[in-house]
């Protein structure tokens, strides 16, 4: 996750004391969306797996920065044979930045044509990081993600994507992996149902007092425990985040909390939907909340051994579970 400068103003302000303390949560009266139950094959996550693509990304593959080309490619490969052998089909969207060469990897599950949902998790990490929780953690998901995917084809298209260059130098430009997917999208007229960032899914704690907020007024109506996830979008979604959050609930036994809000809130901007934002696209995060709750963010610290891939796994479910709703019909608008 990229950390860009953090805006607090008094107008989100003001808006997290009248509406957020109600949007992020699982409560309200409205009637909940139609959710598509989880079938069997969602039984197939398995944490031992999960483990072992986020140790091998964070291990054999670090450094994964922009410095480290060689490394961000053999990370490609890797995340390619994967998504192939989960019965992808895969191809590579090559880009080039400061005379250098990257590229994100595409696995395509469904049919080849019309609409799409988009699933992204970026695979470098920051400079001098091993990048386990920040974002191997989300690479590890969307590896999961295509096994069930790959074990009942879904009836809409679904691209998983594995991006590059989400963390700074190039973080919140349009040099990032997730911009320049977005972009060619936009400029091809593709129309996307919706697209989900996968951003550090590893870390939870039932500690009281481990889950800190972008405003204290949060505090009043969520956890002090960083035992769920979060599902993060903009307001006006067309009902995006909401589905999304209610079939995680239906999908998994893992907590979710969701949240509706201002871009310029802490935090609801720092990933790579924020790209999809920016080309018009409806677009959602689902994280653990960073550092909001993980204290080795952006550090050496940040290793395999401190994942919990239980809950991962869990997390995982409720993703397959909001892929397969999506999939089922279009949303409010659409």
């Amino acid at each position: 996750m990229g950390r860009g400068r953090l805006w607090t103003g008094i107008a989100v302000a003001v808006l997290a004391a009248v509406g957020l303390a109600r949007a992020w949560g699982g409560g309200g009266t409205r009637e909940p969306a139609p959710v598509v139950p989880p079938t069997r094959a969602s039984s197939a996550v398995e944490a031992g797996t999960l483990r072992a693509h986020v140790r091998m990304l964070s291990e054999t593959f670090h450094p994964r920065d922009s410095r480290h080309p060689e490394n961000l490619e053999r990370a490609a490969d890797y995340i390619a044979e994967h998504l192939a052998q989960a019965g992808g089909q895969v191809a590579s969207q090559p880009f080039r930045v400061d005379g250098r060469a990257y590229r994100n990897v595409i696995a395509r599950f469904g049919p080849e044509g019309g609409e799409r949902l988009v699933v992204g998790a970026h695979y470098d990490s920051v400079h001098g990081t091993p990048g386990a929780d920040d974002n191997a953690s989300g690479v590890a998901a969307l590896l999961g993600l295509a096994v069930l995917l790959g074990q009942q084809a879904p009836p809409l298209r679904v691209d998983l994507v594995a991006y590059t260059l989400e963390e700074p130098p190039y973080f919140s430009t349009g040099q990032m992996g997730s911009a320049v997917h977005a972009r060619s999208l936009k400029e091809a007229g593709v129309k996307v149902r919706g697209m989900l960032a996968l951003e550090m899914l590893g870390v939870y704690s039932d500690a009281p007092d481990s889950q800190d907020y972008p405003l204290p007024v949060l505090r009043l109506r969520y956890p002090d425990t960083g035992h769920f996830i979060g599902v993060v979008g903009l307001p006006g979604d067309g009902g995006l985040n909401e589905r999304v959050a209610e079939a995680m609930r239906a999908g998994s036994p893992l907590p979710v909390e969701s949240l509706s809000a201002p871009a310029g809130l802490p935090g609801v901007a720092l990933s790579d939907h924020a790209s999809f934002w920016e080309q018009g696209y409806r677009a959602v995060m689902v994280t653990d909340t960073a550092f909001f709750r993980n204290p080795r963010y952006h550090t050496a610290d940040d290793t395999w051994d401190t994942l919990d891939y239980a809950r991962m796994a869990q997390a995982v479910q409720g993703v397959y579970a909001a892929v397969r709703t999506l999939a089922s019909g279009p949303l409010p608008g659409n």
